[in-house]
């Protein structure tokens, strides 16, 4: 009788923490977000900027970023624009060469993306170096907002605000609602303080605050801004300043998840003081970082004590993990038209996103570049504006 209390206690308590991670901490950050908003100080500012574009093997998207790039709406002698080739063996130099005299062109052997962003900083002149991924293109407002924000001193990194383009059920009610998810929640803390890191295919950081990227590290766009962070500065997303990039399919997104999930196991080594008292927002890095990577073993450790414990407890848990696999059964046998996708396709992410948590721990056993994997297009280029 004892052991089953004890099951039963370990249950509860593993069930309300990752009830809290998953739904209570956002709710209670939103009110927190609404109630007490620290609103960043914003006015037109136009620094000379520096875009670092690192590409490895990406020439099918090069030229249509890079003329977003140019067509911003920001005064172009004020604009430096640098794109570093790691390695590429495609028709890369082909396409800057179309741009001479008005990019500067990096070319490596393959080191990964963390050298090529370091040769990128090395040779920038801006006051503000933005870094943008080869992929995604950038509305023509979305610099001359962005740098609104580093009209308050306070501000040390801005993001720019991604947008999918897909009107697919599974892009919207799956990878897309888990999006939408992750969105909410960082919104909410821009605006009560900051985020923790920054969206990695655009944000931009003041030059004096921007360090050299270990060579090793899978998450450069949180190594660089929480250095800022640590500073006193405000790391906040701007949902004004808009990129635009295609949809991923389910498995892309878990090679994408396992990367930046190692990425925050290599962050907590990197500035252990995150889990200490120098950190200003040490309770939403808790339940929000920290409680991401613990979430899928509080899972676990419910439904293993659910099984000691017997009785109702038992019975529940083997009703929701029932649930849980016809849930993912019918969605992959179902039709993307079928409106029960409404409920399938969400558990299914959930899942997905839980599993590369666990996976992400492979990052203490093996090489951290064999997390990097290509990004799948799901979606024709046409859907990007």
């Amino acid at each position: 009788m004892h052991n089953n209390a004890l099951a039963n206690a370990i249950c509860l308590i593993a069930v309300i923490c990752a009830a809290y991670v998953i739904g209570i901490y956002p709710l209670l950050l939103a009110l927190w977000a609404r109630i007490r908003p620290c609103p960043i100080q914003r006015k037109a500012y136009t620094p000379t900027v520096s875009f670092v574009v690192a590409t490895y093997n990406g020439a099918s998207f090069l030229d249509g970023k890079l003329k977003s790039i140019f067509a911003l709406d920001y005064p172009r002698d004020l604009l430096e624009v640098i794109v570093v080739s790691d390695g590429s063996t495609d028709n890369t130099r082909e396409i800057i060469e179309r741009y001479s005299g008005r990019v500067k062109f990096i070319q490596l052997v393959h080191a990964g993306k963390a050298t090529a962003l370091n040769h990128g900083m090395s040779v920038a002149t801006g006051e503000i170096l933005v870094f943008t991924d080869v992929r995604q293109r950038l509305a023509p407002d979305s610099l001359r907002l962005l740098m609104e924000n580093f009209a308050d001193p306070r501000v040390g990194v801005a993001s720019g605000e991604l947008q999918i383009a897909s009107d697919t059920i599974e892009a919207r009610l799956g990878v897309g609602a888990y999006w939408k998810y992750e969105r909410w929640i960082r919104l909410n803390l821009s605006a009560i303080d900051s985020i923790f890191g920054a969206t990695g295919a655009y944000y931009a950081v003041r030059r004096e605050l921007a360090i050299s990227v270990p060579p090793n590290k899978l998450a450069d766009d949180m190594f660089l801004p929480l250095h800022a962070f640590l500073k006193g500065y405000r790391l906040i997303v701007d949902a004004r300043a808009k990129m635009y990039d295609y949809a991923t399919d389910l498995a892309t997104e878990f090679s994408r998840k396992v990367r930046t999930l190692a990425g925050n196991y290599q962050i907590l080594a990197s500035y252990p003081q995150l889990l200490g008292p120098k950190n200003r927002l040490l309770l939403h890095f808790i339940s929000y970082k920290v409680g991401r990577l613990a979430l899928p073993f509080l899972l676990a450790v419910a439904a293993i004590a659910s099984v000691v414990a017997g009785g109702v407890c038992a019975e529940l848990s083997a009703l929701l993990q029932g649930a849980m696999w016809l849930a993912i059964t019918i969605d992959v046998w179902t039709s993307a038209k079928s409106p029960v996708k409404r409920l399938t396709s969400p558990v299914t992410t959930f899942v997905v996103m839980m599993a590369a948590t666990l996976f992400a721990i492979s990052v203490w056993f093996v090489p951290a570049q064999r997390l990097w994997r290509p990004t799948q297009i799901s979606r024709q280029r046409e859907a990007i504006p």
